[in-house]
């Protein structure tokens, strides 16, 4: 059994892990509430943007923009991948993670290429490991998500897509859900036609007007819609990763105030086993003289 001084030296040091864990779930809780409210405002915007590009995908325009037009045969494909930069938030990164490579998989065993674009120290530093094909990355993104460092890294996808070296574009991000459950999801950004859902029946297909032309408006639209799904992908899982650092800091600082509760049990235990010692040594001395 360890003595006294290494039991009381495990207690201050489990006591100095309590204070900063119990510090970063404050923090965390901080950050969760800003970070839910970009995320929920932003929520609407992105629905519209989507159900119009989805409604753009059924009508017939003059102009057909090539992120409008689904391709023969998926050759190859590009994958975003949106983690967090920091670690400590319980299974965030992790399950986002296992969905990525699952695709990955999938898409190697069908002879399909992948190349990457990781968003978040986390993702890039799982994907060179990996050894995927990263084509473009941003890291350091801080605790609120900014457009003109998110567009960069996916114009390489979407460039490789109008030059024909990519036949889909997919996201894998992670879904806000509430305070205890984050969900990872992968879905389809290009071609817009291949878009699922919204299957709604119409006599007459989507139709519309366009000013100044339909080139300059679907050009317009169609980079708001990608720059929509990348800021809401990013605001998403900016929210989940405060919301699971807090939880997972929570548990922490209660798992280490379990675990003082036991050493000092223990500690003293072992410290009246030593008084009850010294005093049985002290009564064998006075017997003997």
């Amino acid at each position: 059994m360890a003595g006294s001084k290494e039991i009381r030296n495990k207690i201050k040091s489990v006591q100095s892990t309590r204070k900063i864990t119990k510090a970063m779930e404050m923090v965390a809780a901080s950050k969760m509430k800003k970070a839910q409210e970009r995320m929920r405002a932003s929520r609407p915007y992105f629905g519209r943007m989507l159900a119009i590009a989805r409604h753009l995908a059924r009508a017939n325009p003059e102009y057909r923009h090539p992120f409008l037009i689904p391709r023969g045969q998926v050759r190859n494909v590009g994958l975003i991948v949106v983690t967090s930069d920091k670690g400590l938030a319980g299974g965030l990164n992790t399950n986002a993670l296992r969905l990525a490579l699952t695709k990955i998989k999938d898409w190697q065993a069908k002879s399909v290429g992948v190349q990457v674009t990781a968003i978040g120290n986390k993702g890039l530093g799982f994907m060179n490991r990996l050894k995927a094909n990263v084509v473009s990355q941003v890291v350091n993104l801080g605790d609120r998500p900014r457009l003109d460092k998110l567009i960069g890294p996916v114009k390489v996808q979407l460039d490789a897509y109008i030059d024909g070296k990519i036949d889909e574009l997919h996201i894998v991000s992670t879904r806000f859900e509430n305070t205890m459950k984050q969900t990872p999801v992968e879905s389809l950004i290009l071609p817009i036609a291949n878009l699922p859902g919204d299957e709604e029946k119409r006599e007459y297909p989507w139709d519309y007007i366009y000013e100044p032309d339909a080139k300059t408006v679907l050009e317009g639209l169609l980079t708001r819609y990608i720059e929509a799904i990348i800021y809401q992908a990013a605001n998403e899982n900016m929210a989940s990763e405060q919301s699971a650092r807090m939880v997972a800091m929570k548990a922490a600082t209660d798992n280490a105030g379990t675990i003082i509760d036991e050493l000092q049990l223990v500690y003293n235990k072992t410290r009246q086993a030593a008084i009850t010692k010294e005093l049985s040594e002290i009564v064998a001395g006075a017997a003997a003289v």
